[in-house]
């Protein structure tokens, strides 16, 4: 048995975590999740999963900790909630720090493509003309960040760059450099909406239709969050009826679901995943495959805090980072 599976890694990520990984310890690799690899057991007492693995409750009595390579650790706590009554304590940990600047940059690749309507202009290339092509510009526009941890603040350093007013919305109001407001000025005034917000049961559908109703009209909506705070079919009943102009996502509601029907080629069953389905064919709205941490520089720290992550847990039975 390895000292550590890793489950979901990438070609990129597997070639760096090979690289750094000492030699001392023994590892595995699959860039399937768990419920795609179909393990009967784990493979190893120390796993770790990306976000779309959903890990076996009977798993819980054997495996003695968790890795999480995202910034979200939710799953995390979701896991150990439900398994409590193993009565057995699984050391759990993420990585919260590889990645703020990598998902800040794509937020805003993805509202820009949409203010500028870059997928009807690539469509219409082929025909030249400009009708219905007229876009809109960042400077002088307003940016609300619903959360404002280490990903948000990133997301409103950039904002403020590129000329925009910057709200922010979070329960805990820490960085001098952002104008704070509550939750509904926030949806009033701004011409786009970035979700930077941790999951929890408390916010689980967070941006729903009433939500919608309270924003202008026209608004654009970007998620690198969590996909469970932004329901697909309401997204889909927001852009139908006017509410919103453009959606960008990079997360999805019920996601695990709809990650395997589409690398398994099949038609997912389950309504949310339907909707994020119909939602990617739409030029109003732009869907990526959970994939705003993916740049040289965030893979590179990513393996290198995974390793850290784990060098410290097999030698002291405690992560330097932690999830409790």
């Amino acid at each position: 048995m390895p000292d550590v599976y890793f489950y979901e890694a990438f070609e990129e990520e597997a070639e760096e975590l090979r690289r750094l990984l000492p030699a001392s310890i023994s590892a595995g690799y699959t860039d399937q999740t768990i419920q795609e690899a179909a393990h009967a057991a784990p493979p190893a007492r120390l796993i770790s999963i990306r976000t779309q693995s959903l890990i076996p409750f009977a798993w819980a009595p054997v495996i003695d900790a968790i890795l999480s390579r995202s910034t979200g650790y939710d799953h995390l706590l979701a896991y150990a909630a439900a398994t409590g009554a193993a009565g057995k304590r699984i050391a759990l940990a993420n990585l919260p720090l590889y990645c703020h600047r990598a998902v800040a940059e794509q937020a805003m690749l993805l509202w820009m493509a949409l203010l500028r309507r870059l997928p009807r202009q690539i469509r219409q290339f082929h025909d030249f003309h400009r009708d219905g092509l007229t876009g809109a510009e960042c400077q002088g526009r307003t940016l609300a960040v619903v959360g404002v941890g280490y990903i948000g603040h990133e997301v409103c350093r950039i904002g403020h760059a590129l000329g925009m007013r910057v709200l922010g919305v979070d329960l805990d109001p820490h960085h001098a450099d952002v104008e704070y407001v509550p939750i509904d000025l926030a949806l009033a005034q701004a011409d786009v909406i970035v979700c930077a917000m941790d999951l929890n049961e408390a916010n689980r559908g967070y941006f729903d239709t009433t939500k919608w109703r309270q924003t202008k009209s026209g608004v654009i909506f970007i998620n690198i969050s969590r996909g469970e705070l932004s329901p697909s079919t309401a997204l889909l009943e927001a852009l139908n009826t006017g509410l919103l102009s453009g959606v960008g996502l990079d997360v999805f509601d019920h996601e695990a679901a709809l990650a395997v029907s589409l690398r398994g080629k099949t038609t997912p069953t389950d309504a949310e995943a339907l909707a994020a389905l119909e939602l990617a064919t739409r030029d109003d709205c732009i869907c990526t495959p959970h994939n705003a941490f993916n740049t040289l520089e965030a893979v590179e720290r990513k393996s290198d805090h995974s390793v850290q992550q784990i060098v410290a847990y097999l030698e002291t039975g405690q992560f330097l980072w932690p999830v409790t």
